[in-house]
């Protein structure tokens, strides 16, 4: 065997593959968007804010493959179908359906040695279960319904089904990656329950979708990604969708890398996983963090 296999642009390849990205239009998505796209990927993005969307279009097609924007709500059935429709009128299949949608819902700050008291206090008045709900239904429900409604896409071009995945590897199986966030491993709720609760819902739903849909010759992934520049993290977005972490301290989190993630590090392992260097990788939870975990209570 030669080691022509292990050139980076074998292994790491992704030119000519569809991939469908929720959230696409700022944050990790976005990240997650130009890293296919800028290989040579066809890619789907799907958000609520059409502005948004546009504006990656805009900024970010002069690369080799291609953005499409999608409004749609991932809660809703009727937008969902109607997505999945649209896709299926320009293509048969896809190869990579990123999950990425997310919000965190309500924010409740207590000192840390709070009484008894003060905490039902706090927890009581500050939360809601309608908050909740919208929590889990964006960050768990969706991925779900998300997921089952690409699969029979995903599954027309696994095992190589057709020429782009071929070219990359003969048995090229389709996967699914979705986002979830080290605060599902943590084991502080960093002031927001509901969305570090979630975040460790959504690492099992993808453990027992890897599991029990490995019939299909899809591949089901979940990236933790720590801190990292997005909407959740900052303050919204600039003009090209982008955001900043200005003024964050790296040691308020004991992150290891003494750094916040770069779009870099978050597009990397996206083209590792949707590439043939990712093709034998399904059902692991991918931290992606600095080592924040290594130094932070968790159940990693």
């Amino acid at each position: 065997m030669s080691c022509t296999p292990f050139l980076v642009p074998r292994l790491f390849s992704v030119k000519g593959l569809v991939a469908v990205v929720t959230g696409g239009g700022t944050g990790i998505g976005l990240m997650a968007t130009q890293a296919l796209a800028a290989n040579g990927a066809k890619v789907y993005i799907v958000g609520r804010r059409k502005e948004a969307l546009d504006n990656v279009v805009k900024h970010y097609s002069d690369v080799e493959g291609k953005i499409i924007p999608l409004q749609g709500d991932v809660t809703k059935k009727d937008d969902l179908k109607r997505i999945v429709d649209q896709i299926k009128k320009e293509d048969e299949g896809i190869h990579i359906l990123v999950n990425n949608a997310g919000i965190v819902g309500e924010v409740t700050q207590v000192g840390e040695e709070a009484s008894a008291k003060e905490l039902r206090d706090k927890f009581w008045e500050g939360q809601t279960f309608e908050g909740w709900d919208s929590v889990f239904r964006t960050n768990v429900s969706s991925v779900f319904f998300t997921t089952a409604a690409f699969l029979p896409l995903l599954q027309k071009y696994t095992f190589g089904g057709d020429a782009a995945g071929k070219a990359i590897y003969n048995k090229y199986e389709t996967g699914v990656i979705t986002i979830s966030s080290i605060s599902g491993l943590l084991k502080i709720s960093q002031n927001h329950f509901a969305y570090n609760s979630s975040k460790g819902a959504t690492i099992h739903l993808n453990r027992m979708m890897s599991q029990e849909w490995a019939h299909t010759g899809i591949r089901f992934n979940t990236i933790a990604p720590g801190m990292f520049p997005s909407e959740m993290t900052t303050t919204g977005s600039d003009e090209k969708q982008k955001s900043s972490l200005k003024g964050f301290n790296p040691k308020s989190m004991l992150i290891p890398a003494e750094r916040a993630g770069e779009d870099e590090d978050l597009g990397g392992t996206i083209l590792y996983l949707s590439s043939r260097a990712g093709q034998y990788t399904s059902g692991v939870v991918l931290p992606v963090d600095g080592a924040t975990l290594a130094t932070n209570p968790s159940a990693y």
